[in-house]
């Protein structure tokens, strides 16, 4: 018999309920930039999938840790961050609970936050790896939530909590 340590991941996109309201207003207070993505492909943080050509797109600003921050009492002072995220600009199929590789085509950066919502560290990953990352980065219990981020912009892609 074999038994592993490592946690069961829970890959986290946007909520709907969050998704429908940054829909009205984003997390800097303006509305959404509404588009339509005509040759597809955008990185949509609602569903982790990617827009298909004529899909109708908005972008929001998005504030990851500060709505983790208030669904757990923390309070990430300068850490909050606002960073640019596209979603479906309307109803969304909503993602699945695997980790969406088909979503990750490029190399990506954890970054592991405390129970206070502080920064405890880095690491860079390729798409093969990042699962795993994940799963190393949430094996420390001093860990309470993982943000997989683009390596070369620092978009929010999506959360990681353990099951």
């Amino acid at each position: 018999m074999t038994t592993t340590t490592a946690p069961v991941l829970t890959v986290r996109p946007i909520d709907p309920a969050v998704h429908a309201t940054l829909l009205v207003r984003d997390d800097a207070g303006r509305p959404p930039v509404r588009s339509v993505d005509h040759t597809g492909g955008a990185p949509l943080r609602c569903c982790l999938g990617r827009a298909l050509p004529g899909d109708r797109i908005a972008l929001v600003a998005y504030a990851p840790l500060r709505r983790w921050a208030a669904e757990t009492g923390a309070d990430p002072g300068p850490y909050d961050e606002v960073g640019p995220v596209f979603l479906h600009d309307g109803p969304c199929p909503g993602a699945g609970s695997d980790w969406p590789t088909a979503f990750h085509g490029a190399e990506r950066v954890l970054r592991a936050y405390d129970r206070h919502g502080h920064i405890l560290g880095g690491v860079p990953v390729t798409p093969e790896t990042a699962e795993a990352g994940a799963a190393a980065l949430l094996a420390d219990p001093e860990v309470a939530v993982v943000h997989v981020r683009a390596l070369h912009f620092g978009c929010f892609m999506h959360e990681v909590r353990r099951a």
